[in-house]
């Protein structure tokens, strides 16, 4: 059986399978699409074969869980919590020295995130990863519910696009692509900012302001930056310098 540190809450599963079925992805982004429109668009003639996928991905006999290897040795699980009355998809990081993984987001009625701003989610997708899940357009549409940046540039759409085209059926994807970034999950998009190298925002929902009581700690939230930004060599300073402190 599959463990994630400090995750013990249900029968974990490999998930990696379905990422070769194009239509869990509209599933995956589910709570992105919002309206009529916006699944019409995503689903199009194939809502009743998503939403029987969508019965499968949400059993209580299975957790199916996705890996995002990145080069820093952090590693952000994609994890479905099938809790009957309480189910969702939570995002965790973790890295060999911690003694349990870390937050990110939870995308449920009780959303918490975002945990990502746009130059994080695209870098984090294109980092080279020796082991595990490596396609840069799956990553990214992997992590992609975590967002939530008020200043997302004009060619995230492009990435966006490139990504559904890649890896979905929609007939439409640039269409769809500027649907999911007009929403970008359940949460107000926030404002990003660089303080002493961490990169935090103003959500009020988030694990990634510092601001808010329930934050995570500012040695796991420089670590986290650096890790999602590809910064290898000052996030391995930042473990060997913090680990012992920030551990406990």
């Amino acid at each position: 059986m599959l463990k994630i540190p400090g995750y013990e809450d249900g029968p974990l599963v490999q998930g990696t399978a379905y990422l070769d079925d194009p239509l869990f992805w509209p599933v995956h982004l589910g709570t992105a699409l919002r309206g009529e429109d916006a699944q019409r668009a995503a689903f199009g003639a194939d809502w009743d074969a998503a939403m029987e996928l969508c019965g499968v991905l949400s059993a209580e006999r299975e957790w199916p869980v996705f890996s995002v290897p990145l080069r820093s040795r952090h590693t952000i699980y994609v994890v479905y919590r099938n809790i009957d009355g309480d189910r969702g998809v939570d995002y965790l990081i973790h890295h060999p020295a911690w003694s349990a993984a870390e937050p990110l987001a939870v995308d449920d009625g009780h959303f918490m995130g975002p945990g990502m701003a746009w130059p994080e989610l695209l870098s984090a997708a294109r980092q080279r990863a020796t082991e595990g899940l490596d396609d840069p357009d799956a990553r990214l549409l992997l992590l992609f519910p975590t967002l939530g940046d008020a200043r997302c540039p004009d060619d995230a759409t492009v990435a966006l696009t490139a990504a559904l085209t890649a890896r979905t059926v929609i007939e439409e994807p640039a269409e769809v692509a500027r649907m999911l970034l007009g929403h970008q999950g359940q949460w107000a998009p926030a404002h990003w900012t660089l303080e002493n190298g961490v990169r935090v925002n103003d959500g009020g929902h988030s694990y990634r302001n510092p601001e808010n009581a329930f934050a995570l700690p500012a040695g796991r939230l420089l670590e986290i930056s650096n890790a999602l930004n590809g910064d290898e060599a000052t996030d391995q300073q930042t473990i060997r310098a913090g680990a012992v402190s920030w551990e406990s």
